[in-house]
């Protein structure tokens, strides 16, 4: 490659800035102060805070609807009690208290559940992530014998750490020793670490004593908002 002469450099950079409407001769600007409009970008632009919170918007949308079971792709929180909880984990979670949705079979705690967290990701979060478990699987998943060890461990911390946890149709499962350890285990540490977990169970509060035991049924009382879910059941009357 031939190397290129300073005059052919120049000449070449001069053509450049005169298509911009600059000399060489021109002076740079001013540099512009940090946090000025100009320098956060324009509307619809990287930089502009409406664009990076779209972007986040879209981001925790995407996620929840690849998490979220068919059925309850459409949920939409109608509950005012549902939708304040939903707004505080938003709005921080750091602060923003667990949520126990109770009442009988049908009465559409789940939907309420799923609701609530579409409505989380929908305001965008600095970060949204979401585990979702039946009580059952929640056995099934950690159960000696059915993953190894490596996998059981990975699922564990997945379900201590996630920022979001919805544990659904707690006290469906049959209790043992080694069940209510696991459980206790899971609601100790995001007892202490103020992780938002949302529940929904059969049982009323006061009965969570006799169905889990004291060590849990206390952290859970204390964790979370109790809301109950009335009404007849909605799979037998559509």
């Amino acid at each position: 490659m031939t190397p290129m002469s300073a005059d052919t450099a120049l000449a070449r950079i001069t053509t450049a800035l005169h298509r911009r409407g600059l000399t060489l001769d021109t002076p740079p600007a001013a540099p512009l102060p940090r946090g000025s409009y100009a320098h956060r970008g324009g509307p619809g632009e990287p930089g502009d805070p409406a664009w990076h919170h779209q972007q986040r918007v879209e981001v925790a949308l995407e996620r929840w609807q690849r998490l979220t079971p068919p059925r309850y792709t459409h949920a939409r929180t109608t509950h005012p009690g549902v939708s304040a909880w939903a707004d505080s984990v938003a709005a921080d979670q750091r602060t923003a208290p667990s949520l126990l949705l109770w009442g009988p079979t049908g009465t559409g705690k789940t939907h309420h559940a799923f609701a609530a967290t579409h409505r989380i990701a929908q305001a965008g979060p600095p970060r949204f992530a979401l585990t979702f478990t039946t009580h059952p699987d929640l056995y099934s998943a950690l159960r000696p014998g059915g993953h190894d060890d490596g996998e059981r461990e990975r699922t564990m911390r997945r379900l201590l750490a996630t920022p979001l946890l919805v544990l659904d149709d707690l006290g469906t499962a049959r209790e043992s020793e080694w069940t209510g350890e696991i459980l206790y285990r899971v609601i100790n540490h995001r007892y202490n670490q103020q992780l938002p977990t949302l529940i929904t169970t059969n049982h009323a509060p006061a009965a969570l004593p006799g169905v889990l035991g004291d060590r849990i049924a206390s952290r859970l009382i204390q964790m979370t908002t109790r809301i109950e879910i009335t009404g007849p059941d909605r799979r037998l009357t559509r």
